[in-house]
């Protein structure tokens, strides 16, 4: 699907998003893991958040769906039955990669696909650590889907420092050291998002070689009630759309402002960008609060190099504020970019050269120099949603507007996206 963008003149109302993905997911695991009844309640309701669904689905566990809240009765610990069948991920590396802890601690043979993105992406990051810990674990030849886990002969808990900054691989070894009676230590020098330690309530404790993470069976999940906040990664979008469209003004409810989710907020702040956070409280641990966008003038900064696995999901939307922003937008430190749903580095730089920018492309980032073209621009997606949703939000910002390509690719995270964008502009 091409999908035609016109510029937007003005933006005015209030946004309630669908729940965060990165919660939503766990919420789903956990709820799947304890023995019993939870309650999720504004779940994602996103390609890859049903992806994680269907794959719980096959693996024995019961969901409820009404109106607006999951019933999920869990199965308990290592009460999974063997799936019949292959599970299959769809586009989510959250998916693939955090069921891969759990699935390494069952006592059956499991297999996880993907499709076609997802079989390009980079598993050798969670095998690795998991092979460490005794699993019985292994992707193809060159380290992509097919996963296939086998029962462990023993699974032992480790005292590991992270080779690379993924919350995805920090969860996978967490769902694994919960069903060992012995504590696992893992250490990130670099934080990255923390949902899993916060929905577990696992001890953490501050070290010279970073955050400790102590882990053992007596954090197995138990059943749960829990309301989803809003998605901030989906938030992010509207906010620089706010930001750049004239005399806007726009308030986003009860978004997560998880601490190691809230870099965007400080970039854009740091930019020059109007955001006031309102109605804080708490949801299961998690900060929460309702965000006010005006219309502002921005200007390029730097951004630090220790922010980026904290922004890295946002950097497309926030390179789109760059454009408009005085000055070059310059971001490095990034190569995490290329492994994405596309190749996100490759994918911008494609993008902005058909808006008329100068580009200079690095290993790890790239920057951005001039002014967009007055030319209808023609944006391709490369099937990735958070592509698609940055050049659309690009596209209104034009004067003459633009087509972002393959656009149904949105649904991997917020299939509602332009449903919301037609509620602030009308």
């Amino acid at each position: 699907m091409n999908q035609k963008f016109e510029n937007i003149k003005t933006l005015k109302g209030e946004l309630k998003l669908p729940g965060d993905k990165s919660i939503s997911h766990r919420s789903v695991m956990f709820a799947s893991m304890a023995n019993g009844v939870s309650v999720i309640r504004n779940c994602s309701n996103s390609e890859d958040v049903y992806s994680t669904i269907e794959c719980f689905k096959k693996l024995g566990c019961k969901f409820d769906f009404r109106n607006d809240e999951i019933k999920v009765t869990g199965r308990g610990w290592k009460g999974f039955t063997k799936p019949e069948g292959e599970l299959y991920a769809g586009n989510s590396g959250t998916t693939t990669r955090l069921i891969s802890g759990i699935l390494s601690a069952q006592d059956f043979e499991s297999v996880i696909t993907g499709d076609e993105s997802l079989s390009q992406r980079p598993m050798k990051r969670i095998v690795e650590p998991l092979t460490l810990m005794g699993a019985n674990i292994s992707a193809n030849e060159k380290g992509f889907l097919p996963l296939r886990i086998k029962p462990s002969v023993s699974l032992k808990a480790v005292d590991y420092k992270l080779q690379v900054a993924s919350a995805q691989v920090k969860s996978a070894m967490i769902l694994c050291a919960v069903h060992l009676e012995d504590e696992s230590v893992i250490t990130e020098h670099i934080p990255t998002r923390n949902h899993t330690e916060k929905l577990l309530k696992l001890k953490t404790e501050q070290s010279t070689d970073g955050t400790k993470i102590f882990i053992s069976k007596k954090n197995y999940p138990v059943p749960f009630n829990i309301t989803v906040p809003s998605d901030i990664s989906s938030a992010a979008f509207f906010m620089v759309l706010a930001l750049l469209t004239h005399d806007s003004e726009i308030v986003i409810k009860n978004v997560s402002l998880n601490e190691t989710r809230t870099g965007v907020i400080q970039v854009l702040k740091n930019m020059g960008g109007k955001i006031l956070i309102e109605n804080e409280s708490l949801e299961n641990g998690e900060p929460i609060g309702d965000l006010r966008i005006f219309s502002s003038k921005l200007k390029n900064v730097e951004i630090p190099r220790e922010i980026i696995p904290n922004i890295i999901d946002e950097i497309p939307i926030l390179s789109v504020a760059g454009v408009f922003a005085e000055g070059n937008f310059k971001v490095t430190n990034a190569k995490e970019l290329r492994v994405k749903e596309s190749d996100r580095i490759k994918s911008l730089c494609a993008n902005f050269a058909k808006a008329g920018l100068s580009i200079n492309e690095f290993e790890d980032g790239f920057e951005l120099s001039g002014k967009p073209s007055d030319s209808y621009a023609n944006f391709k997606s490369f099937g990735d949603h958070r592509i698609a949703m940055a050049f659309a939000v690009m596209s209104t910002l034009l004067k003459n507007g633009g087509t972002v390509e393959d656009f149904e690719c949105v649904g991997i995270s917020n299939p509602n996206f332009l449903d919301q964008i037609r509620k602030l502009s009308n």
